[in-house]
């Protein structure tokens, strides 16, 4: 009897601590798990946010009431986007007649960044952008966008170089600041 008891109580410990072993392997896994899928969605959003300045095309747009024209790329940092601009490239597998080129903003709402583009270039006031909604616990978005004179500017176009609308950075400096990740910066050469 009493060795039945003391196999009893071995074979409890060895239970606790195969259980114990279990937990810890399954909260690695849910913590590897989330920092995987944390990482996807950052490398998601820094590959859409690179493939489209890289792509930006310096067609300008009508504005929202067809009265004046848009520059091609716009951000003060003020308004309720960070950057907007066009960009070609935007594919067209079905063969549905519109434009290649696609007019794309970027804004960050609360912790979250969002894209946005219109189906059409030359939008109207009821015509609401398409949301996409890239990456969640952003804490900043900063753009930089560096003019022919060799300085950063924090909007564009820059105000004080005398620069029109029609010019382009030659480059874009991101700098995206993450609350799980630190601070991420991008230099993205502009092509044109």
């Amino acid at each position: 009897l009493l060795e039945l008891l003391v196999a009893m109580a071995i074979f409890a410990i060895i239970g606790l601590a195969a259980t114990a072993g279990l937990n810890a392997i399954i909260d690695q896994s849910t913590r590897a798990n989330r920092s995987l899928n944390e990482l996807n969605d950052l490398q998601r959003a820094l590959r859409f946010l690179t493939i489209d300045l890289y792509q930006m095309h310096p067609r300008g747009v009508r504005d929202e009431l067809g009265r004046g024209e848009e520059a091609a790329l716009l951000a003060d940092n003020q308004g309720d986007y960070l950057i907007r601009f066009s960009r070609e490239g935007w594919r067209n597998p079905v063969g549905i007649p519109r434009s290649t080129i696609q007019r794309v903003q970027y804004r960050l709402e609360d912790t979250t960044l969002i894209r946005e583009y219109w189906p059409v270039l030359d939008r109207t006031l009821s015509l609401e952008p398409i949301n996409v909604e890239l990456l969640d616990n952003v804490e900043n978005i900063e753009f930089e966008y560096l003019d022919y004179e060799d300085q950063w500017q924090t909007q564009w176009p820059p105000i004080q170089s005398g620069s029109t609308a029609e010019e382009w950075p030659r480059a874009i400096r991101l700098r995206l600041t993450l609350k799980n990740s630190g601070e991420i910066e991008r230099l993205i050469e502009v092509a044109g």
